[in-house]
This record gives structure tokens, sequence and C-alpha cells, in this order.
């Protein structure tokens, strides 16, 4: 079965979809068309590429397999959060100036995600807040140490929560330490995607969806094949990230080594009395804890929890879902007990085995974004403009991101996947031992 198959059952029950009303797709391409640039991929990464080309007077076409923000990007937790989902992975592969270079490219990042929310009137439930928290002595250590390092490596504060009072902050007896970062926040994932569609398709972007890409022939220009078109074009962004080889061999197969798809799997409670729900997390944040295998929640525009965590990395839906992940919510906010769980949903994310972003070229003319790694909701909006820089010629930026060395996950195309999920449980067990 193939993953857009997989990904369609665990889209049905969808939060987001439920709030959104959706226009009409846009038909599917099938004649021969010229552009400046031809995008594969119609979420966070593949249409802030868009708006930036269009922005500057490039003509562009974007091909969407299936519909605006069908994949992780319609799909994710909703968190907006500065930084990388590893900073070891940078700090140790460039030098100080340079590792403070691309950690304040990620604040840029949100920067970014507010101007365009504001300066295309998007309304997404932007809300500003976001806590670190942790749930065992050692690891609110680690985080206070954390905070210490962010503030002296690249002069950026957070406000750190001791274990006294971080009841103040969340109502639940679980966690005993945290870290709350201003600056990062959550909003509605899926409107914030079609903002961004809504947006493009203004500044002139030719969206097609239902338009696998089968192959694309590289030269100059480049060719880039649907089932029944095809886009002529002096570059190309792949920006499809786990689903970029979904339709075809003959896409990009040599980008798949570096990148893995993930699952991730969300509940959200019917709504509540909004004091009640105001009073479970301070300033309406967004949470997550530090576990290697995490939870993480938000309350909602309309009152609810949402509740994400119990990812898989063999790319099987866990049995019971909702049933599993209610539970798992129960274990943080027992008072929530009396209240249904009304929608259960999930979707794959790209991780790296470093958990830094890929980003690169395959020849001169065809770039690639990939490797978000659970913090793509602001940095693919950035990976956006990068890549619309380097096309223009100020490429310093996109290579400084793209020089980021990157290991393939160990066992080939058979094993990586057994591989991968027997190096999880590992982790599993450290959180479950907390050591």
């Amino acid at each position: 079965m193939g993953q857009n198959h997989r990904d369609e059952k665990l889209r049905a029950n969808s939060y987001y979809e439920a709030t959104v009303t959706r226009e009409q797709a846009s038909p599917p391409l099938r004649v021969a068309v010229r552009a400046d640039v031809c995008v594969i991929g119609a979420g966070f990464a593949g249409l802030s590429a868009a708006i930036e080309l269009a922005e500057r007077g490039y003509s562009v076409t974007v091909l969407e397999a299936q519909t605006v923000g069908w994949g992780a990007s319609g799909r994710n937790g909703g968190q907006a959060i500065v930084g990388y989902a590893s900073d070891d992975a940078i700090e140790g592969q460039f030098p100080r100036d340079e590792a403070r270079a691309v950690w304040h490219m990620s604040v840029e990042a949100m920067e970014l995600l507010r101007q365009r929310i504001a300066k295309y009137a998007i309304d997404c439930d932007y809300t500003p807040g976001y806590m670190s928290v942790a749930i065992t002595h050692k690891k609110a250590q680690e985080l206070d140490r954390w905070v210490g390092h962010l503030q002296h490596t690249y002069d950026y504060d957070m406000q750190s929560i001791p274990a006294p009072q971080m009841k103040d902050w969340i109502a639940s007896e679980r966690f005993v330490g945290g870290a709350f970062d201003p600056k990062s926040g959550h909003l509605h994932p899926l409107k914030y995607c079609l903002g961004l569609a809504a947006a493009a398709r203004a500044l002139g972007v030719k969206i097609y969806e239902n338009s696998a890409v089968t192959r694309v022939e590289r030269g100059s220009p480049a060719v880039v094949h649907t089932q029944d078109g095809r886009v002529s074009c002096d570059f190309v962004v792949m920006a499809g990230n786990v689903y970029l080889n979904e339709y075809g061999e003959s896409v990009a197969r040599e980008l798949d080594k570096n990148i893995m798809p993930v699952g991730t799997y969300i509940i959200a409670t019917e709504p509540m009395d909004p004091a009640r729900a105001a009073a479970l997390i301070a300033q309406r944040s967004a949470a997550c804890d530090t576990n290697f295998v995490l939870d993480y929640f938000r309350p909602t525009a309309d009152h609810r929890m949402l509740f994400g965590g119990r990812v898989s990395y063999s790319t099987v839906t866990p049995m019971n879902l909702a049933a599993s992940m209610r539970k798992r919510m129960l274990a943080v906010f027992p008072q929530l007990a009396d209240l249904e769980v009304t929608h259960a949903w999930g979707g794959f994310v790209d991780i790296t085995m470093n958990r830094a972003p890929d980003f690169g070229r395959l020849g001169g003319n065809i770039y690639y974004l990939q490797g978000f790694s659970g913090h793509g909701v602001a940095l693919t909006g950035l990976a956006g403009k990068l890549v619309a820089e380097a096309i223009v010629g100020q490429a310093e930026r996109f290579d400084l991101i793209g020089r980021i060395s990157h290991r393939a996950f160990p066992g080939g195309s058979l094993l990586r996947m057994p591989a991968l999920v027997t190096g999880m449980m590992y982790y599993h067990l450290r959180d479950v031992l907390e050591i």
C-alpha cells in the first residue's frame, strides 16, 4: 500500500479539515506549460518558495499530487518554534559565528511567519507563547542548562520556570520544570497553508492540484512531468519531502536515503467552557515535553485540548488510536476525563539522522528542501525564502545550511526502517527509566 493511501486514512478524522472550508480543487495539469520555476509540493515550503519567487517577478507553477496542505503541512501539531530539532548537529559542524548565523535564521523564520500572516491577512488562529517542559528533575536541570546556553551562545532569552512555579503555568502534576519562549507560538496549520496558497495565487502563481510528478528530466531547461502534462522550466524546487518519490521512480530517488517518514498522531477534545480551557495552560501557550519520544499539547481557538505524540517509526498506525492517545492526555490532564475525543488523526513528517534540515542542489538548477524534523511550521517559510534568494543569485545563506553534513539512514531501503524502530525503542526505554 502506498504512503498516500495510508495517509488518507489518517487524514479522514482531522480536526483541521473539519474546521476549514476549502475552495474547489484546482484542475490537474493536462497540457504542456512553460514557467521560470516549477515547484513540486503545495505545502509550507513549496508555497513559501512560490510566494518569494513571484514577489521577485518570476513566473511560478506549483504541482501538488493531492490538494493544498494534504501532507504534513495540513496535519501537524501547529507549533511554530524558534531553533532546530538538534542544535548539536549545527554546533558540531560550524564555527561559532556560522552556528550563530544558522541559529538566528530560525528566529528570522518566526518573524517571517508573523509577517506573512499580517501581510496576507491569513486568519490562522496564531497565538504567541511556547513552553518546553520536563517530567523529571534531571531533565529539568538539562532544560535549565539549555536556556543558559541559548542566552550565552545566541543572545536568545527564554524564561526558566522552576518546579514550585510549574502549576502556575500548566494545571498538571506531571511537570517539574520548564522554559517559556514568548517569540514562538502555535497556529491552525491548515488554515495557514490555505492562506499561503491564496496569497500565491493572488501573486500570479499557477497551482495545479491532483497533479503528481512522475519524473523530472534534468537539464536546461528541466522538464517536470505529470501523468497528463509537463512543465518546462529554468529551475525546479523540490518540496515534496517524504512524498517526493511516491508517484515516480525518476523524480529524485537519491534524496530518500537522508530522510525517514515518522508518523505523529493527534487528538482533539470536544470544546470546553472558555474559562476552563484558559485555566489549563497559562497564556494559552503550546507546550512540549523534552522526552525523546515526546508529547505536545495546546488549546485551540474554539477551546478544545489538542494533544499529540505517540510517534510511529514504522509507518504503522497505532491500534485504537483515539483511546491510546486519550490515555496519554489523561496522564497529563486527568481533569479532562469527562471530555469526549471528537477527532483523532495523524500524518508523516520527515526527519534526518541528525535532526538538522537538509537543503541542497541536484545539478545547477534543481533545488530541494527537506528534513525539517518536526520544526517545519516556521522553518519551511525561511526555506522558501532562502531558495528564492539562491535562484536570484544570492546563494550564500542557502549554501550555508546546505553545508550541514547528513548521514544516510543505515540498512538501505530494506533495513533502515527496522533499524530505526529498534533505535527508537532504545530511546523510549531511556525515557521510561529516566536515564
